[in-house]
């Protein structure tokens, strides 16, 4: 419309402004439930709004692990070998009992688990770096909680051979479906070419019954020359184990060396490759490790990180607490310092969100406790128990 006609018809002029107004009007709306639509469907993905932090108990030692007692309290380990109590936000002593610990490098007093039939036998099971004429090496330790000492206690693990190292050490316990013991074991640092190797405990994952025995179908009991306690080798240093919720399969996270951290499926029977194949580094001269980062018959990571994020502590989600993040898995991360939550599709990981950027703590272990919420512990000498409300 030329300016002559507007000027000949006001009327025509009044439409077309209340018509841009209204069109304006709709177009803003649109927007707000487009906005609106786009908010929602970002909190049913999870990644709308973090969740709150709530400190539950402070003053810990560089805490490296807890546990849910059913009567509400929580058990801590320390890595200088105290495990203490918390009971309504409070820090109680350290209990009486623990066995000496070699406390060097990332060497202590690791992770802890209750025994499934903990109602009735009060039992807990604990791995630690354990002091020999050769060295040290992990060692897993049962015994029974009672008040506040450990009573009977008994060694039922020992990795071998003991080595003189200060690094490497894993390490987590996880019960299977049938209750038999999964223990992660590092590959020592100076001994990593023994990850590979059948003979040793160094860099495999093992699996052992409740005393300490071998279950009779362990992958590599008819081996000649095999430990039977393996269940998978080819790793480098595991510090995040848990069972998938649907399958029980057992997922674990490892630390590479400069680059090459990796989620995977710690299959029966499974070489994960370490130091044969890695996305990793030497460190210093960056110079490669093994022969790429593939091989046939070699199980590949489900989730590598280049650069290093050094992941510690893991859980899947199976609450509802959080909205969208049910059927996700969370992992600490000592080095970036953050909570990663990896969205899956079955086996596949299919997106990744960072969490508690502004919380500036490296992240020691992660667990879903009975209430459905989650808890993390942070690695320093003021180390705290932390809840995601």
């Amino acid at each position: 419309m030329t300016r002559s006609t507007l000027a000949s018809a006001p009327w025509t002029r009044r439409a077309a402004l209340g018509g841009a107004l209204l069109g304006g009007l709709a177009a803003a709306c649109a927007v707000r439930a487009q906005s609106a639509l786009s908010a929602q469907s970002a909190a049913q993905a999870g990644e709308a709004v973090e969740p709150r932090v709530a400190t539950v108990a402070g003053g810990l030692d560089q805490p490296w692990s807890l546990a849910f007692l059913p009567d509400g309290r929580l058990l801590v380990t320390e890595k200088a070998g105290r495990m203490r109590l918390v009971a309504d936000g409070k820090l109680l002593p350290p209990l009486s009992g623990v066995p000496d610990v070699d406390d060097g490098g990332q060497g202590g007093l690791l992770d802890v688990v209750l025994s499934p039939n903990f109602a009735s036998d009060r039992s807990v099971f604990f791995s630690f770096s354990e002091p020999g004429s050769r060295g040290n090496g992990t060692a897993v330790a049962r015994a029974v909680l009672d008040g506040t000492r450990l009573a009977e206690l008994k060694v039922i693990f020992r990795q071998e051979p003991k080595v003189a190292s200060r690094a490497h050490f894993g390490s987590r316990l996880v019960f299977g479906r049938d209750g038999n013991l999964f223990v992660t074991l590092g590959d020592r640092f100076s001994r990593r070419d023994e990850a590979q190797h059948l003979g040793n405990h160094l860099g495999k994952v093992v699996r052992i019954t409740p005393d300490g025995g071998v279950p009779r179908d362990n992958p590599l009991v008819q081996r000649s020359g095999a430990r039977p306690e393996i269940w998978s080798w080819g790793h480098r240093n595991v510090q995040g184990a848990a069972l998938h919720p649907r399958s029980g399969a057992l997922w674990v996270h490892e630390h590479g060396p400069q680059g090459g951290d990796e989620l995977n499926i710690a299959a029966a029977g499974g070489n994960h490759g370490w130091p044969a194949i890695t996305a990793g580094r030497e460190y210093g001269s960056g110079a490669a490790i093994g022969e790429g980062e593939a091989r046939a018959g070699i199980a590949p990571a489900l989730r590598t990180w280049v650069p290093s994020v050094a992941p510690s502590g893991m859980a899947f989600v199976t609450s509802d607490r959080y909205p969208g993040w049910q059927g996700s898995l969370v992992m600490g991360t000592l080095k970036a310092q953050r909570l990663l939550r990896l969205t899956l599709d079955g086996d596949r990981v299919t997106g990744e969100q960072r969490l508690l950027a502004g919380l500036g703590e490296r992240l020691r272990d992660v667990r879903q406790g009975p209430d459905g919420r989650l808890y993390l512990l942070t690695d320093s000498g003021d180390g705290r128990v932390l809840r995601l409300e």
